[in-house]
């Protein structure tokens, strides 16, 4: 399990409850709360890519990155966390089961970079790993989207 810390509070000043958490098996995110001291992370969070060459790049591109990108899914699997990755695209595609349709903008100036069918593939494998989901939607529906994905978590704890 993991709780937010404010970083306001003084590390070396709670040691008594930093080692009650430890043994407990309470794992501690330092971030500033707008109030309090400490709070439980949100049950979902949206993070927004514009363009399929952006979440591309965060799966498939250089290892480094990959591997950054599979930590944050994991830090939020493991804080209960639903994380949904928001995927603006003009290009038509509105569900995952899309992607492989995808024409990689880059193609003309490297062949060997990732097509639809693998993204889509590599997608769907961190999805059912990881308990992270993908979304779709044109850049301006974004804002209204961000907002129907947190009201259906808030209140049912579903997308929907």
């Amino acid at each position: 399990m993991w709780i937010i810390e404010d970083t306001r509070q003084q590390e070396e000043k709670h040691n008594i409850k930093h080692r009650w958490f430890e043994d407990n098996n309470i794992s501690l995110i330092r971030c500033k709360l707008p109030f309090g001291d400490y709070s439980k992370p949100p049950k979902v969070a949206v993070d927004t890519k514009k363009g399929l060459p952006e979440i591309a790049n965060n799966i498939c591109g250089a290892k480094t990155e990959h591997q950054r990108f599979k930590r944050e899914c994991i830090s939020a699997r493991d804080a209960g966390c639903k994380l949904i990755f928001l995927i603006e695209n003009d290009e038509g595609i509105s569900d995952i089961n899309q992607v492989h349709l995808w024409k990689n903008p880059r193609t003309p100036y490297n062949p060997q970079c990732v097509q639809g069918p693998r993204l889509e593939k590599a997608m769907k494998t961190m999805s059912e790993r990881y308990g992270c989901e993908f979304l779709f939607c044109t850049y301006a529906e974004t804002g209204e989207k961000i907002m129907e994905i947190l009201d259906n978590y808030e209140h049912d704890g579903n997308s929907n």
